[in-house]
């Protein structure tokens, strides 16, 4: 099995403190992730300085697509985007429209499970049609009311579907190796990561136990 990809979460509004993050944490991480806070707050712009200045990583942008779907997605992946994220809650046609976007410029969708009712069924609709990775997201507000995403993970993974599983929602040190061995093959890191005395050695150390489960 390929190892799994680390995917790290830039969720500040500043440009400046998210490229000096990236930049610190380029070494040892495969993707970065410019956050739905984030990129609503600095656009498309972001996207290209990324691209610009870090060619060979892979960039997410978290737009969390609810409608319009083509629409909304094709100037990021003109930009340079690698990966757009629709919400499963948006229904097929959505999803449809991000993928048909895609296409256009080689690149992959990923459908965000956050606050679907029924993941199971959801992540089948996403394989068939079409997107490369679904996402198991607990969010920030579901995280300070206590939940994790392993069981929404273990149940997803159980399906066997032809995408890669991202799983997100306070993804640490302690909890790394467990998701990729619950059957995450790309793992997000936010907070562990920018909240640390140092981020680039919380980047290093995550690094190892990725390489390492």
């Amino acid at each position: 099995m390929a190892k799994a990809l680390i995917q790290l979460a830039i969720d500040s509004l500043d440009v400046n403190a998210s490229l000096g993050l990236a930049a610190a944490a380029a070494p040892y991480v495969d993707i970065f992730e410019i956050g739905t806070p984030c990129i609503k707050h600095n656009g498309v712009a972001l996207v290209r300085e990324l691209k610009r200045r870090f060619p060979n990583k892979l960039i997410l942008v978290d737009l969390k697509t609810m409608d319009a779907g083509e629409y909304e997605a094709t100037p990021f992946y003109a930009a340079g985007a690698d990966i757009c994220t629709v919400l499963g809650v948006s229904g097929g046609a959505t999803i449809a429209g991000v993928i048909k976007a895609a296409s256009k410029f080689n690149a992959e969708v990923q459908v965000d499970l956050i606050n679907v009712p029924n993941k199971v069924a959801c992540a089948r609709e996403s394989a068939q049609l079409g997107a490369q990775i679904i996402g198991v997201h607990t969010g920030l507000d579901a995280q300070a009311a206590g939940q994790t995403p392993f069981a929404d993970l273990q149940a997803v993974a159980r399906l066997g579907l032809p995408m890669r599983i991202s799983v997100a929602g306070g993804i640490k040190q302690s909890t790394v190796q467990g998701v990729i061995q619950a059957g995450a093959t790309i793992v997000v890191v936010g907070a562990a990561i920018y909240g640390a005395p140092s981020p680039a050695e919380a980047a290093r150390e995550i690094r190892a136990l990725v390489d390492a489960a």
